[in-house]
């Protein structure tokens, strides 16, 4: 027979999730409101290079051209699933071209033919054109936790691709690395260095995903309360579809699979399947 304590405890953390559901739908309305029009200000091209910028600076969906791309810096196949997958999904379906560039092939085990053809076929699912993706592969850039990548190799790797492909956002790690591998930080202090020295292009702008720790990983939505409360430049939700599609973006990718769809993505479905990444931007 169920206690008083256990039946008003389970009222309770109903009433909880249905506060929270309610909100996040409030909520989510003026956040992509606020996501569209800082991407119009962002990448709207200069005077004479497009005509993808709606009036105001606003960006009003879908956007075909015209708009300069944006960038996520990875270390590895996988990475952009098991991290950049909501702004991915956000910023294709807000008409901005999506570009990944990853500096290796994932090679740790041996397997990085195959994870070279995961990426793709994730990325595929995200909505990134295959043409838009290049890996690097670099001989001094070996997949290894235990391995240094030289920063200013990393660097004018980056900085070369940024130029030559007119990117006006770059979306890249913390000095956290989100998970916290080697490989991930040597990224962002590439990326900081480029920022510090002032070497990127004029208007180029980055964002780097927020690192946080184990309990907020594991409460899912539950954190984004505490994301929301927190300093931040940009939140990506996704609606239940655009969450299905992350979803299945990991499914491609052996290695991550059990390790991060397995368990944290199904805590995702119950309240309104949304996922979120949060991202700050580096001055």
């Amino acid at each position: 027979m169920e206690t008083p304590g256990l039946a008003g405890a389970g009222l309770l953390a109903a009433a909880l999730c249905l506060g929270l559901s309610l909100w996040m739908r409030k909520i989510s309305g003026e956040i992509r409101g606020r996501e569209r029009q800082r991407l119009g200000l962002w990448l709207a091209p200069a005077a004479g290079e497009g005509e993808g910028a709606a009036a105001g600076g606003g960006l009003s969906p879908p956007v075909t051209g015209g708009l300069r791309p944006a960038l996520l810096v990875i270390a590895h196949p996988d990475d952009e699933c098991m991290f950049f997958a909501p702004a991915a999904v956000r910023l294709v379906g807000c008409g901005v071209p999506v570009r990944v560039l990853c500096l290796s092939a994932g090679n740790f085990y041996n397997q990085g033919e195959i994870r070279k053809k995961e990426l793709l076929e994730s990325c595929g699912a995200l909505g990134i054109s295959l043409s838009h993706i290049t890996v690097l592969d670099h001989r001094d850039l070996p997949d290894h936790p235990r391995v240094q990548w030289d920063r200013d190799l990393v660097s004018s790797l980056i900085l070369r691709y940024i130029q030559s492909h007119h990117i006006g956002l770059v979306l890249t790690f913390d000095e956290g690395g989100v998970s916290g591998h080697v490989n991930h930080i040597a990224v962002y202090y590439a990326v900081r260095k480029l920022c510090s020295e002032r070497k990127l292009p004029v208007g180029c702008r980055v964002l780097v995903l927020e690192s946080t720790n184990i309990i907020r990983k594991y409460i899912s939505i539950l954190d984004l309360p505490i994301s929301w409360l927190r300093p931040h430049d940009m939140i990506y939700i996704l609606s239940s579809e655009e969450y299905q599609q992350a979803r299945v973006s990991n499914s491609f990718c052996v290695l991550c699979y059990f390790l991060f769809y397995i368990l944290f993505y199904p805590p995702c479905c119950v309240l309104e399947k949304y996922s979120h990444s949060n991202l700050h931007y580096i001055p």
